[in-house]
């Protein structure tokens, strides 16, 4: 065995070792990092090489669009928008079986397409409409596992803090193609969630008690087009070439920041901290970017990418049974790693062995941040299932079974994504974003 493949072990069991220990993930990647490469490389070298990739793994000018997207949505979380959207979501749902559910699924997708976070859409979101479920007879393990299934979708439509952390470690991977091409998969997820919810909504009895008339329909939905501007300022000034994605970032701060002072939801002085939390949260992100860079150059320096990329290969050589082998490793690394990680590690690995069989750039980042969205609402480490199960007042225990059918019905979307090509470019190529 060459020296490099006993340095690859010694990472990946270090890696293993320390996550099953408990230690944070960001501290586990970094020190598997540098521990591996002081067994390739003389110690000086080692630790001025771990400095200049920390560095050089969070010098991106696209990364600086993460924190003011995290502010732009912590904003409107607390700046009385969630609200509106919730409003806008029942003019649109109409009266399908159970309105209320119904309204959960459009206004989570409405709420994550504006904050491009599920843990905010299912705590925003999940906190206004559950009372209103609650007061209707709704089951709390329903009216929860709607809420849990349809947060994610923000993960997909844009603007999408993953797919530009999948952006900085893909490289020449274009943010304004990523942001188009997840329209179409996040649609399917959310619908596959309505419909579902409409037939136990059915089941169940829960059908429509209040009848919107047109002129208050007319009177919500233009109260909140002021909040659905959003999107379409950010995301039509990037396609226009107007401004870049990190450009459009802190435009939604500040528009969101007016917004909210305007609707008087929040004051001056609850600025600072919402300030103060949305950097803890973008500490936390930009931490673990630059460690993983630490992980990615010691991966490529040991050949780790080539020996897993012979490894599958070796296995089959078929391109379908591979995308499904990917998928099924980014299903059960995304039970226990939150998105941000799980992207800055395995990108670098299966990317290069998805476009050796033929698949964009594009679609693979649509695929891998579908893959590690379902993730985030399956235990242990589920974010937003923690936040969905603690706003509706449920046990996880007593939520999981109302959510399996949902996980059926993601799983099928998932397969469409990864074999359908088109669900993911037809926009951007469209669009001309990609040939």
């Amino acid at each position: 065995m060459s020296v490099a493949a006993q340095v690859a072990i010694v990472m990946a069991v270090l890696l293993v070792i320390l996550l099953v220990m408990g230690v944070p993930i960001g501290v586990s990647i970094g020190l598997s990092s540098a521990i591996s490469m002081i067994c390739m490389l003389p110690g000086n070298i080692a630790f001025a090489t771990s400095a200049q990739r920390l560095f050089a793994g969070t010098n991106s000018f696209s990364l600086v669009a993460i924190p003011f997207f995290i502010l732009a949505g912590n904003i409107m979380n607390n700046g009385g928008i969630a609200i509106r959207l919730v409003n806008c979501a029942k003019v649109i749902s109409g009266r399908m079986p159970g309105p209320l559910a119904q309204t959960n699924v459009v206004a989570n997708m409405l709420f994550g397409a504006i904050s491009g976070s599920g843990a905010a859409a299912a705590a925003a979101i999940g906190g206004t409409i559950g009372p209103l479920e609650k007061k209707d007879g709704y089951d709390p393990n329903y009216a929860a596992a709607v809420n849990v299934a349809s947060a994610p979708v923000g993960m997909l439509i844009p603007p999408s803090n993953t797919m530009i952390v999948f952006a900085t470690v893909a490289g020449s991977v274009s943010i304004s193609a990523l942001f188009m091409a997840g329209y179409i998969p996040g649609l399917i997820w959310g619908i596959g969630i309505m419909i579902f919810a409409g037939i136990t909504a059915k089941r169940l009895g829960y059908q429509d008690k209040e009848k919107l008339t047109f002129t208050v329909a007319l009177k919500t939905f233009l109260e909140g087009i002021p909040s659905l501007l959003l999107i379409v300022i950010v995301i039509g000034g990037i396609l226009g070439g107007i401004f870049t994605a990190t450009e459009g970032s802190a435009i939604a701060v500040v528009y969101a920041t007016i917004l909210s002072l305007i609707y008087r939801s929040i004051s001056i002085k609850d600025i600072p901290r919402i300030v103060a939390d949305s950097a803890k949260m973008t500490g936390t992100i930009t931490f673990m970017i630059g460690l993983s860079s630490i992980m990615s150059w010691a991966m490529a320096f040991t050949g780790i990418p080539d020996m897993i990329a012979e490894a599958v290969l070796g296995i089959t050589t078929n391109k379908i049974i591979i995308f499904l082998l990917i998928n099924v490793v980014l299903l059960v690394v995304g039970t226990f790693m939150d998105p941000t990680p799980a992207i800055l590690i395995f990108t670098p690995i299966f990317l290069p062995i998805c476009v050796s069989l033929g698949m964009n750039p594009v679609h693979f980042g649509i695929m891998l941040c579908y893959n590690l969205s379902v993730g985030t609402i399956t235990p242990p480490v589920g974010t937003i299932l923690f936040t969905g199960c603690k706003v509706g007042g449920v046990t996880i225990e007593s939520v999981i079974k109302f959510l399996l059918p949902y996980f059926a019905i993601i799983i099928v979307g998932l397969l469409l994504v990864t074999y359908i090509p088109q669900i993911s470019l037809f926009i951007p190529s469209v669009l001309g974003l990609i040939e």
